[in-house]
């Protein structure tokens, strides 16, 4: 936001805020260790809420034996816990989907950052916390602040005590925070008289977690924490409703740094700053104009000083503006900041009175910020940086169109200065005043004015032909032409100059939608890669690599050329910049002496891979300007990396959850579909004993056949599960293949008539023999189920238009109108018949499997000259065998 622009909402703010619609709300009891009394007070607000009328429920509550505790929670309603049995052991969990079933307005989860038990729906109780705000209901929970993850490693670096199970930070920039804060005196107190832990333990803990010292140290952390998350849900709800001023809740620190000798300085006192406050800072580099006259050594000078913020722990921005002073203030309205530090150069008093004091104005003009100024050490050599634009007089093409353009002027006035006065030949004179101005530059104008001004003083002003002015209000006439010219040319460069930036910035975001626009649509993690290296190759004019993590390290995944090499050196730096997700190699301040530069590839919390890049001439890959553009292509393609990753995740737990419901499936064909069988082969068995009949014998045939039947679909399922079907194809004759279906399916068909229709002349089709005999099988047992008892099943095969199919058509309740897809799904039935129909669901889907390996589709559809059913198995052309003679059409 510019200063001076009035206020507007921050469309992010306003985004973010909308995407927390229809979610619960999450409030944490923040303290500084345990026994500060989160879980008290947490049931101590969940009890004024029931009060007030609101629907509230425990789901889980460690009361570790506390008798305040457990008295406090005998007053709520309890959602009884999952038991989760491991290693011989029961443990006892949340239960989230008596939660989500119960759906209370508010529910209490204590100890938020909990390991949930193996075989949980998620791996940490926060997980389960995030699911049931996903369902609309708030959720009160405890945490202490050694569990936040960022503040992990300071916790250990003073209690020797690395917490392993650790919550996201993301977790309490969404949270309301109530810090529960008691003085480390009293907690120790509540220690010995055993109200945390039992005495025994309690003495352990006094001599090492609990000290006094350590105690202090994580309240201040507890605090300063909860302080951080107030400020920026704060500055998150005054920028949604775009509300101007600081608002300063907290410290917000912003350095403004440049390229001259002494800005490291100015950085290192803002990280004084920031440390001494504890507060956020950021460093800003104000581009103009001027910067487009930068040499190597002023690229170089600013990529150090860029650096040296980041190894600090510092942010950088890059804000475009046409002067300092506007870049500054227009930041530290967006940043909020609440004090700027600034250098201060010697200048001389003319430099000055011409252009000001950059210093001054950020004091008068940036009310209820805090200004530093610091002195820059310039060293000799410095005034060389002070130069000029380049062309600083000029270039001879402009001098002489503005010549020339003088001289039309000149000749066009004499023609006509017996019809005009001298006020109106003046007139004339700005026209190329104003031309060269506008087209050349501040000095081409001047030049232009100066010429005019001789001009119009030799041929116009008596005395003709001299430059001698008799009149002195004639001077005023020479001096407007000059004035013009210097006031034309200042406007003109200061458009200039902001439609360079506006160009800069449409340059930018075009890139950025191309970039985005090309990632999009991609689903080949190589292909993704080889896109990401040609277009970062193409802006940056640099070879570019991308390297992804196999397990064991770090490996090329795809490269801009080939002619590339990483050594040893290199990949060092590449694997420190993926651990540490951190840039590293040439240019940064971590392994500089590598030849590339690596940029870590990271999306939220995980870091995806490695972006290297490098000039073919050895020289730095990237200048200070490009920067935040290589920033936001890294995340982009960060983003389009995770994607793919999490687009693998869900096809893995698809896997995981067909395999179950296979699993189950299996469970259940044992206990029903298989007994059934078994039990009719042990009955005719038993009768054995006591003579051996002709239908005893069939019935076991028949049985045993039908049993052999339904472990066959099981592992014909469990091979397309798996993937592991090999095909044998040969060319079949679809008469005998229906003919040895048909006769091997008579007994699941016995009461029902086979009518084949499939001419003799019909071709031959390349296909699998065994497999088709399974199809046609399954076929044949489904329409004996579900066909009316007594009426026949129709078998046909049709030839026409390169098509050929062949169908089994039945008698019966037929399919319901709409649905006929759902038929081929696994372990689909439709029990919609008044009869009982058993059978696993399996067929049909084994029907759909084979077909579609043997590169045929199957059908499903409605008779349409009655009720029934039509399952048609459908040939294309390639699989059919064709011979010297015309086919024929049927």
């Amino acid at each position: 936001m510019r200063a001076g622009e009035t206020d507007r909402p921050d469309p992010q703010a306003l985004l973010r805020q909308a995407s927390q619609e229809g979610r619960g709300r999450l409030k944490i009891f923040l303290g500084a260790a345990p026994g500060v009394g989160k879980t008290y007070e947490m049931l101590t607000d969940g009890a004024a809420r029931a009060r007030d009328g609101v629907d509230v429920v425990i789901g889980v509550v460690e009361t570790h034996g506390r008798a305040e505790t457990e008295a406090l929670v005998r007053g709520h309603e309890i959602v009884a816990r999952r038991a989760v049995p491991y290693e011989g052991r029961t443990l006892h969990e949340m239960d989230i989907d008596a939660v989500l079933e119960r759906a209370p307005r508010l529910v209490l989860v204590d100890e938020l950052a909990h390991t949930n038990a193996p075989g949980s729906r998620h791996p940490k109780r926060f997980q389960d916390v995030e699911e049931l705000l996903d369902a609309g209901i708030d959720v009160y929970s405890t945490l202490n602040i050694q569990h936040i993850e960022s503040l992990n490693d300071v916790v250990a670096s003073f209690t020797r005590v690395r917490v392993r199970e650790t919550v996201p930070d993301s977790i309490l920039e969404q949270a309301e925070i109530e810090v529960v804060d008691i003085p480390p005196d009293e907690l120790i107190e509540r220690l010995k008289a055993g109200k945390v832990y039992l005495p025994q333990e309690a003495t352990r803990a006094l001599s090492h977690f609990f000290s006094k010292s350590n105690l202090s140290a994580l309240r201040e952390l507890a605090l300063r924490r909860a302080a951080q998350a107030v400020d920026a849900q704060m500055l998150d709800h005054v920028r949604a409703l775009g509300v101007g001023g600081t608002w300063a809740g907290g410290e917000r620190i912003v350095v403004a740094i440049n390229e001259l000798p002494g800005a490291d300085g100015l950085v290192r006192a803002a990280k004084r700053s920031a440390d001494a406050l504890h507060a956020p800072w950021t460093a800003v580099y104000i581009e103009t104009q001027r910067a487009q006259s930068f040499g190597e050594a002023e690229h170089r000078s600013l990529a150090a000083v860029m650096n040296l913020v980041t190894r600090l722990g510092g942010v950088v921005a890059t804000v475009p503006a046409t002067s300092i002073v506007d870049g500054l203030k227009a930041f530290l309205v967006d940043a909020r900041g609440t004090q700027l530090i600034v250098g201060k150069t010697h200048r001389s008093r003319l430099f000055e009175l011409r252009h000001g004091s950059v210093v001054d104005r950020l004091v008068r003009e940036t009310p209820g910020v805090a200004v530093h100024v610091l002195p820059l050490e310039v060293s000799a050599d410095a005034p060389a940086r002070f130069r000029m634009p380049r062309g600083p007089w000029g270039s001879r093409r402009g001098y002489m169109w503005t010549a020339l353009m003088v001289a039309g002027v000149t000749a066009a006035a004499s023609a006509l200065f017996h019809i005009l006065d001298l006020g109106n030949v003046a007139l004339l004179y700005l026209l190329p005043v104003m031309a060269a101005a506008t087209l050349f530059g501040l000095r081409t104008g001047l030049f232009a004015g100066l010429v005019s001004s001789l001009a119009y003083n030799f041929f116009f002003l008596p005395p003709t032909g001299t430059l001698t002015v008799n009149n002195p209000e004639n001077i005023i006439s020479i001096l407007v032409l000059l004035g013009v010219a210097a006031l034309t040319s200042q406007l003109t460069s200061r458009v200039r100059a902001q439609a360079d930036m506006a160009a800069a910035s449409a340059r930018t975001n075009a890139a950025l939608a191309g970039f985005l626009r090309r990632l999009t649509p991609l689903s080949d993690p190589v292909e993704l890669a080889r896109t990401i290296c040609e277009d970062i190759a193409r802006l940056f004019d640099t070879r570019t690599v991308v390297l992804v993590p196999n397990g064991s390290g770090l490996v090329v995944q795809a490269a801009s050329g080939m002619d590339f090499r990483l050594e040893t050196m290199e990949m060092a730096a590449a694997q420190w910049a993926y651990d540490n997700a951190a840039p590293t190699g040439k240019g940064s301040g971590t392994l500089a002496a590598s030849d590339w530069y690596f940029q870590p590839l990271r999306a939220g919390d995980k870091v995806q891979g490695v972006l290297g890049l490098s000039k073919d001439d050895g020289g730095d890959p990237l200048r200070p300007d490009q920067l935040p553009l290589l920033t936001s292509l890294v995340d982009q393609a960060a983003l389009a990396l995770e994607r793919l990753r999490l687009e693998e995740d869900m096809r893995d737990v698809e896997a995981v959850r067909t395999r179950d419901r296979l699993r189950a499936a299996l469970l259940s064909s044992v206990s029903h579909d298989l007994r059934t069988p078994l039990t009719a082969v042990m009955a005719a068995a038993a009768e054995l004993h006591h003579g051996t009949t002709p239908e005893l014998i069939a019935t076991i045939e028949s049985e045993a056949a039908r049993l052999n039947r339904f472990v066959a679909n099981l592992l014909d399922m469990a091979r397309v599960e798996a993937g592991a079907l090999n095909l044998k194809v040969e060319a079949v004759d679809l008469t005998d293949a229906v003919a040895g279906a048909a006769h091997d399916a008579r007994r699941s068909l016995e009461g029902h008539a086979i009518e084949l229709a499939v001419p003799s002349a019909m071709p031959l089709v390349k296909v699998d023999q065994q497999l088709l005999h399974h199809c046609l099988l399954n076929l044949l047992d489904n329409a004996g189920r579900y066909a009316d008892p007594g009426t026949p099943i129709l078998i046909e095969a049709a030839h026409s238009f390169g098509m050929l199919k062949l169908s089994v058509i039945d008698q019966g309740p037929g399919l319901p109108p709409g649905r006929e897809a759902e038929v081929f799904e696994t372990f689909r039935r439709f029990e919609g018949s008044d009869r009982a129909v058993g059978g696993t669901g399996l067929g049909l889907a084994i029907v759909k499997a084979f077909s579609e390996a043997m590169g045929m589709t199957v059908e499903a559809a409605n008779r349409s000259d009655g009720s029934g059913a039509r399952f048609s198995l459908c040939f294309p052309s390639a699989l059919i065998v064709r011979n010297n003679s015309p086919e024929s059409e049927y």
